[in-house]
């Protein structure tokens, strides 16, 4: 299947194929015209893809994992012992930056807490 077709049934852009081509996480077959060629198969790694990255990981983490990767039902498993520290690093990565950006919200709900309030308008009569 070609490009557009690809990206309509695995509900991204043609953009976004490119780019995860050029991340080296799909490698598509070239026609002798140039076209990009993808196989049924891809669709599936697609949705794998925007499910890793939904899950916070880089796209470099994402190339080193996605082959051990296996689809259960909707659910993606590793399937080789060996990603659970990369998977874990990530994840504390993750639980890093969540308490680092609710330690900047406690300080900004501090910041507003003291701000002057605007006086009410009073109603002309």
């Amino acid at each position: 299947m070609l490009i557009g077709e690809l990206a309509r049934r695995a509900g991204v852009s043609e953009r976004a194929l490119r780019y995860y081509e050029e991340q080296q996480l799909l490698r598509p077959a070239r026609r002798s015209t140039g076209y990009r060629e993808y196989k049924d198969s891809d669709v599936a790694t697609v949705r794998h893809i925007r499910t890793l990255l939904g899950a916070g990981l880089s796209t470099a983490t994402i190339a080193e994992v996605l082959p051990c990767m296996v689809a259960d039902g909707e659910q993606l498993i590793p399937g080789c012992p060996e990603l659970d520290p990369v998977l874990r690093t990530d994840r504390d990565r993750l639980t890093s930056a969540i308490e680092d950006l609710q330690s900047a919200r406690d300080v900004l709900d501090a910041i507003i807490a003291r701000a002057p309030q605007p006086e009410p308008a009073t109603p002309s009569l």
